[in-house]
């Protein structure tokens, strides 16, 4: 997809933009706090944005790429190629994006569960169960459709 680092931000702050939307939608909908949106929840999502984008460019998208290549499958279907590195990104943005989920909970309501470990799995479950088919189902074939349609050809006739 994205051949250069220029087109790979871009198609990071795609992905991460329509992610962060719909998990912090769920996020708020499970936790009931959907009814108390307000400036404080508008500027957590940015905040969460924030985050997010840093871990896909600087963390966990480097790692899923390196995984990704490394793991034994026919790397020349690029079927393969996009679920395999859907699934280490979601692995990976999950397993971050669930910490910055525990501390903004923890900071907001303080620690309802017993513990903070049993919190954290507990988070990493909900998340997982919603963001695995939501990027591999919806995100993932919107956001590549998206940019392969409007922004590479823009880039290509850039230079």
């Amino acid at each position: 997809m994205p051949a250069n680092k220029k087109e790979g931000l871009i198609f990071g702050v795609m992905m991460c933009f329509g992610m962060v939307c719909v998990m912090s939608i769920y996020n708020a909908v499970i936790n009931g706090a959907i009814h108390d949106f307000s400036w404080v929840t508008a500027f957590e999502m940015i905040i969460g944005f924030i985050v997010a984008l840093l871990l896909d460019l600087l963390l966990v998208g480097p790692l899923a790429r390196k995984m990704t290549f490394k793991l034994p499958f026919d790397k020349s279907k690029k079927l393969y190629v996009v679920l395999a590195m859907s699934t280490c990104m979601v692995v990976g943005m999950v397993l971050c994006m669930s910490v910055f989920g525990l501390i903004t909970a923890t900071l907001s309501n303080g620690l309802n569960e017993n513990s903070l470990f049993s919190a954290y799995l507990m988070i990493v479950l909900k998340n997982f169960i919603l963001a695995y088919p939501l990027q591999l189902l919806i995100m993932g074939p919107l956001v590549r459709g998206i940019f392969m349609k409007f922004v590479k050809p823009k880039l290509a006739a850039a230079v």
